[in-house]
């Protein structure tokens, strides 16, 4: 079933391109997705759903650097020349 509902999200991932939209809305609906993807796969086919708190605080401080990182250059994409 998990198989089924990844396959479901990648179609609608490529369906938002063809949505009339601007750019940046349709890319974070893309992540968004991609985001739902991967939780599925961490939980069902990586056996996460069966661990310890301590894997899931563990993975939690590379998420907020990667996010803190991100949200870092995010002054440079919008006031560039």
């Amino acid at each position: 079933m998990i198989w089924v509902w990844l396959v479901l999200l990648l179609g609608a991932g490529m369906m938002v391109f063809t949505l009339p939209i601007a750019r940046m809305p349709a890319l974070a609906l893309i992540f968004g997705i991609a985001a739902v993807k991967a939780t599925l796969v961490l939980r069902d086919y990586m056996h996460l759903r069966s661990e310890r708190m301590l894997v899931y605080a563990i993975a939690f401080v590379p998420v907020i650097l990667a996010l803190g990182l991100a949200l870092v250059l995010i002054p440079d994409i919008v006031y560039r020349h």
